[in-house]
């Protein structure tokens, strides 16, 4: 089946003027991916109100092509305007595949899209590669997990197109240095219906600030294993300027808070240091944070399959590790 499409299209995620990460990290990934396409381009999608001038910095992250739509309309997210936007865009442009960041906003867009598209999504996907073997130069092998993290399946779409998926943040990095590549505006002009299904009133900001581990340098994960010394845990890494991380059976078992839980279910994450202790290895966590530069891994059995995946292992009883590292690093800051 052959298929009048082409390129890779990028939903560019931003709000209030800043790109999103997961945006910039899909750019870069499509460079990757459209060296083995070389007929295709990487395009940014941009949707928004007066933000021309995010065109630069998408060209920087990636881009050949920005697509610029920019209406009043679009000055907030709004489900109804965002998916008429991006609806008009691919049929108008027809990519070959649309790709997404697996946020709030991405969750939410994605889906209503490729109803109107009729054509398939897979969603929440962590690694995307280009299926050599087909007769389609275009054609990707999506993988995204399953059964709550502990299988994952490839996932292709061979009979419509575009295709399209979200991707989790911070699986994927951005580019070391700005994209010198061709740099073409097109701006589109979109009609939306008259009559708006919500009206903003008003944005309240969040009083509080949660943990974002998904930014952390250095995180220190506390599993199963450390169920009744969890607070050990925290104190220990707030002690050596790490932040705290937690597996899911503890984030399930009420021990831990939900925006702690490194894994599948949780937060991606790829940090320089990654300690684990007490942590088994279960897939839908290792899959979470494998990606990071090291990873050092505490559990009292051998045989845990943490250690498959750690860079430094260690056979020994969490409780009485922690303090040690706490005693050893403090040491090494006061020299």
């Amino acid at each position: 089946m052959s298929f009048d499409t082409k390129d890779i299209f990028v939903f560019i995620e931003q709000r209030n003027g800043t790109i999103a990460e997961g945006s910039r990290q899909l750019l870069a990934k499509s460079r990757e991916l459209v060296k083995q396409i070389p007929s295709f381009d990487v395009v940014g999608v941009l949707l928004g109100h007066e933000v021309q001038n995010l065109a630069e910095k998408v060209f920087s992250a990636g881009a050949d092509k920005v697509i610029l739509v920019d209406s009043p309309r679009l000055e907030r997210y709004n489900t109804q305007h965002y998916t008429a936007a991006l609806t008009s865009v691919c049929n108008e442009f027809k990519p070959d595949t649309v790709l997404l960041a697996a946020t709030v906003i991405g969750r939410d867009l994605a889906p209503r899209v490729a109803a109107r598209l009729n054509t398939g999504l897979t969603a929440d996907a962590t690694q995307i590669d280009v299926d050599t073997a087909s007769e389609h130069p275009g054609m990707l092998l999506v993988t995204r997990p399953a059964f709550g993290g502990n299988l994952f399946g490839t996932i292709v779409c061979p009979k419509t197109r575009p295709q399209m998926s979200t991707i989790r943040p911070h699986v994927f990095d951005e580019l070391k240095e700005d994209y010198a590549g061709r740099r073409e505006l097109v701006q589109h002009q979109v009609t939306f219906e008259e009559k708006d299904q919500v009206r903003f009133i008003r944005q309240i900001p969040k009083k509080e600030k949660s943990i974002d581990i998904s930014k952390a340098n250095v995180i220190l994960s506390g599993g199963r294993g450390m169920k009744d010394a969890f607070d050990l845990v925290v104190k220990t890494a707030q002690s050596i300027g790490a932040t705290p991380g937690s597996s899911r059976a503890l984030v399930d078992a009420g021990i831990a808070p939900k925006p702690l839980q490194v894994g599948q279910t949780g937060t991606t994450v790829k940090p320089k240091v990654y300690i684990a202790v007490g942590i088994s290895g279960a897939v839908q966590h290792t899959a979470g944070m494998d990606k990071s530069d090291l990873i050092i891994a505490v559990n009292s059995d051998p045989k845990a399959a943490i250690f498959n995946v750690a860079h430094v292992g260690l056979v020994a009883d969490g409780h009485k590790v922690l303090p040690l590292i706490k005693e050893a690093l403090l040491k090494v800051a006061e020299k």
